[in-house]
């Protein structure tokens, strides 16, 4: 009993550590810190600790694909050629600029995932906001951050927590998936839209934006990571309809992309690894061991007995009960370790669709809340880190507590009803 009691206070020590960053330390040294503990104080082996490290393999590729595309669209200038495209359409309008926004980042979740909205739209949405002299960029940075959330159960692509969900050959087909899905998703978004447009429509009232701004020149590189971006998008819709790992697709675009603009530039592999955040990988890394520690305390046998035992009692009740729980629960401990969890109990129950996808939508859509609820939004931080732009945890807490709770409590009711 001792083991275990540890083994959970160091999960939920480890937890608070990447959500708070004690002495501004990244959240990857709060994971891999906990990680070891575990290793260290024999509550996991060294085997067992490689064996969930490995599990996230497929992850680990399909991050390091997104970052490489991203990194060589931010610095062939695709992205401030799209920001310039943006600003034009705008015509000087900073709620058509919004909207603009909202509408692309919605597309780019549905087709690329929500790890690809915060790596890929987050720098080309600041280039916009540069080129069309915004004073305070912020609206339309938060637009990446929740809309990766809230579009990310259009499709089995849009979120890699959704093939956790429904993974070991549980995962609807194409059809079903949308009509269980389409309804709680266009009401996820539209109601992320209401809520987040009501916010900052003061502060877009009182922004004013370039109407005409520079034309710029893509470069045959830039259109080089544009195909690349393009080409993975339908690769991965095509690997996803085939019910293959997206992984290895994504991490074999982002290095064929990445060879195909060396040559052209004649230029080495460094400066754009330098440009990758590296520091995802320990972070994804130590999370997945954590949550096998936690795994072998039994955790995931009494998650699928409760769920078994109450879907059988009242699927519905359960159904709301357990994705509102589920999406605070990811804002605690981040989305990444409940969803593997929650993956783990859903599969190993015998609950209907309702339930399951409910816990989808309470992973997927709950970490709207905080700033470390998914992998999303810490990506989105160091999007913005890099470009030397911070935006506080309470400062987005207090935003996300109006956004998200609406969007979550319609959402599941779509689908329960």
């Amino acid at each position: 009993m001792t083991s275990i009691s540890l083994t959970w206070g160091i999960a939920g020590m480890t937890a608070l550590g990447v959500i708070t960053r004690p002495f501004r330390w990244p959240e990857a040294i709060w994971a891999v810190c906990g990680a070891l503990l575990l290793v260290l104080l024999g509550l996991i082996g060294w085997q067992d600790a490689w064996l969930g490290a490995s599990r996230g393999l497929d992850v680990y590729l399909f991050l390091i694909g997104m970052m490489l595309l991203s990194e060589l669209a931010r610095r062939e200038g695709l992205f401030d050629w799209l920001a310039v495209i943006a600003t034009s359409h705008a015509k000087g309008s900073p709620k058509r600029l919004f909207i603009l926004i909202y509408i692309v980042g919605i597309v780019v979740t549905a087709f690329l995932s929500n790890d690809a909205t915060a790596v890929v739209l987050t720098p080309a949405v600041y280039a916009a906001a540069r080129a069309a002299k915004v004073k305070e960029p912020l609206p339309y940075l938060l637009i990446c951050a929740f809309i990766a959330n809230a579009a990310s159960f259009v499709l089995p692509i849009s979120n890699p927590a959704n093939l956790v969900i429904f993974g070991g050959g549980h995962m609807p087909p194409l059809g079903r998936w949308l009509a269980t899905f389409a309804l709680p998703s266009v009401v996820a978004i539209a109601v992320t839209f209401v809520m987040l447009y009501g916010t900052q429509r003061r502060a877009l009232g009182s922004e004013t934006i370039a109407r005409e701004v520079e034309a710029l020149h893509l470069s045959p590189t830039a259109r080089l990571a544009g195909v690349g971006l393009v080409a993975t998008a339908i690769i991965l819709i095509v690997a996803s309809g085939f019910g293959f790992d997206l992984g290895l697709p994504t991490f074999a675009a982002g290095i064929v992309t990445s060879l195909l603009i060396m040559i052209v530039n004649r230029e080495g592999p460094a400066q754009t690894l330098r440009g990758i955040s590296w520091g995802v990988l320990p972070l994804v890394a130590g999370l997945f061991i954590i949550v096998e520690a936690l795994d072998r305390t039994g955790l995931t046998r009494m998650l699928a007995a409760q769920l078994t035992y109450y879907a059988q009692i009242s699927p519905e009740w359960t159904a709301m009960s357990s994705g509102v729980i589920v999406a605070f629960v990811s804002n605690l401990v981040n989305n990444l370790p409940s969803g593997l969890v929650a993956g783990s109990a859903v599969q190993a129950a015998n609950v209907p669709d309702t339930v399951s996808g409910a816990i989808l939508i309470g992973v997927d859509l709950g970490p709207n809340l905080s700033v470390t609820g998914s992998l999303a939004t810490i990506l989105w931080l160091s999007a913005l880190r890099r470009e030397n732009y911070h935006i506080g945890a309470w400062q987005f807490l207090k935003l996300g507590t109006v956004v998200m709770i609406p969007a979550l409590l319609l959402s599941l009711l779509a689908l329960v009803l």
